[in-house]
């Protein structure tokens, strides 16, 4: 039985990206190649300053690279303009910050509601908060909610429009580990029943266990990357 190789969502080619600040230039990413497949579970590991924030933010649309290309399917995004990057992030991508960013005068429903009216093939704003096990916490204001269930109204107002691939940057890092592994189980959960493909980038070790394939990330280069053979529920991961 032959497998089918699996289908590359995000090819970069020797992507570089260079800031001028000030006097200075800043060389965020010099020369960074990876492929990223459907469907998989990536951790991007690396202390700050490594370059991981600039990656993802290159992927997501969010930034362009100075050089190099990037892919996404069949679809090279460093040469989109603005308003058809602004469509990519709209219409293929959730983003998961480390804050929430949640509208404080609406209710968590209203907050991932704001996304689903936007969307072409929605999730049902209660079906994205049932995902991440706050089906009874859906008409609470982000004041009466922990900050562990904001970061999760955060992720179902991600996944509500249903998108191709899942950001995160360091979506556990404002948060205890205890409140973290709830977080990382609503995204491995995500993952696993929707077929997100979903990165992770933090500087926490311990998560890379939970991964398909860990990059690390050091200087502005893939310093190297590891598949795990058995990956760790977030309940098993050694902080």
């Amino acid at each position: 039985m032959t497998h089918s190789s699996p289908t590359i969502v995000f090819q970069t080619i020797n992507i570089t990206k260079t800031y001028q600040m000030g006097e200075v230039q800043v060389h965020a990413l010099r020369g960074v190649d990876l492929e990223l497949y459907q469907g998989e579970f990536v951790v991007m590991l690396g202390p700050s300053g490594s370059g991981k924030s600039t990656l993802l933010n290159i992927l997501g649309g969010l930034d362009v690279p100075t050089s190099g290309t990037v892919r996404y399917g069949d679809q090279d995004l460093s040469t989109f303009n603005e308003s058809v990057l602004t469509r990519y992030r709209r219409e293929h991508v959730g983003f998961v910050f480390q804050f929430y960013n949640l509208i404080p005068s609406l209710t968590a429903r209203e907050n991932v509601a704001l996304v689903t009216e936007i969307s072409a093939h929605p999730l049902p704003p209660e079906e994205a908060l049932q995902l991440v096990q706050l089906g009874e916490r859906m008409d609470h204001f982000p004041a009466q909610l922990s900050g562990g269930e904001q970061q999760r109204v955060a992720i179902a107002r991600a996944i509500a429009k249903r998108p191709n691939v899942l950001l995160c940057d360091e979506p556990t890092g404002a948060l205890d580990i205890k409140t973290g592994i709830v977080v990382l189980e609503a995204l491995a959960k995500v993952n696993r029943e929707l077929g997100t493909t979903t990165v992770v980038i933090t500087h926490n070790v311990a998560i890379a266990d939970m991964a398909d394939r860990v990059f690390s990330l050091s200087d502005g280069r893939i310093a190297n990357v590891t598949e795990n053979t058995h990956k760790k529920s977030p309940a098993e991961l050694s902080w």
